[in-house]
């Protein structure tokens, strides 16, 4: 198996065979992410290559493979015919394959329009692992995330009109202290929106070597504390009126909360009222992140 570059995938891939398809990140902009800030440059490997690693792991672990991921940052961003090509061969040497999933933002996924993604999703894409960060226009301008409400909208719903499961990111406080009410409620309507199989969030810390960063260092973004994180939160939640499994399963969020909504709203909201009952000492102290 061959890796160029950092490779990351989501705690939900923690099981499944990781076989680098592209290196970096062809957006490579956002200014809250270092992951490829000092490269490498974005290029998308050879599909002979990429279909040799794919061998080498099934004759090593052939019958245990059941979910397989493409790394790295943005791979929706192949060329369908080449990413459709892994996605079937992928199906054809693991028998018993029950997911092959991807990162993709949004603006890739809106380029290739509906006939490429059923394309994929007939190849064997069974899911895509969106950034949606916030739903508000002005917080994806200041953070350069190269997208826009209307369009993240257009496609999360041309992904899962092709049959494919749709992951969405949401970073809470990533509109700082200016920007959280309407951070809450316009991801809220982006979502509502489109209702997509899953919404995870994630609470925004400052990376090391990134632009947002030094706006933190600055004060010029002032970052949410435990308690407006998690009024943000119970916010947010209110607003949703989905039918999507909600998970907060990550190490920079305050509080775990979990469950399919609309039905578990109720349990989210009084979990996070009575994590508001504790003093913010209690929860975890701000730190910078290296990863």
């Amino acid at each position: 198996m061959r890796y160029e570059g950092p490779i990351y995938r989501p705690p939900s891939e923690a099981n499944s065979l990781l076989v680098q398809a592209t290196v970096g990140c062809p957006h490579n902009r956002c200014t809250f992410c270092m992951v490829y800030k000092n490269g490498p440059k974005y290029g998308v490997r050879d599909v002979s290559e990429i279909k040799e690693d794919m061998q080498e792991a099934a004759e090593d672990y052939g019958r245990h493979i059941r979910t397989l991921f493409f790394p790295a940052g943005n791979t929706i961003a192949m060329k369908t015919v080449d990413l459709a090509e892994i996605c079937r061969f992928g199906r054809d040497i693991f028998p018993n394959l029950e997911r092959i999933t991807v990162y993709g933002s949004s603006q890739y996924i809106h380029r290739k329009g509906l006939e490429e993604m059923k394309q994929l999703a007939d190849a064997g894409l069974t899911r895509i692992h969106v950034g949606l960060e916030s739903g508000d226009d002005e917080i994806l301008k200041q953070i350069l995330k190269g997208t826009d409400s209307q369009q993240q909208i257009e496609a999360g719903k041309m992904a899962m009109a092709a049959g494919i499961e749709l992951s969405l990111y949401v970073m809470l406080g990533i509109g700082g202290r200016k920007r959280s009410w309407s951070h809450a409620i316009e991801t809220a309507r982006v979502l509502n929106d489109i209702s997509p199989h899953f919404i995870r969030l994630r609470t925004f810390v400052p990376k090391q070597n990134t632009p947002l960063l030094q706006d933190v260092l600055d004060e010029s973004f002032q970052m949410l504390g435990p308690h407006e994180v998690l009024q943000e939160t119970a916010l947010l939640v209110e607003s949703l009126e989905v039918n999507s499994y909600l998970a907060s399963d990550h190490y920079t969020n305050y509080l775990n909360i979990e469950g399919t909504l609309p039905g578990a709203k109720a349990e989210m909201l009084e979990k996070i009222e009575l994590a508001l009952q504790k003093p913010e000492s209690e929860f975890r102290s701000f730190f910078i992140g290296d990863q």
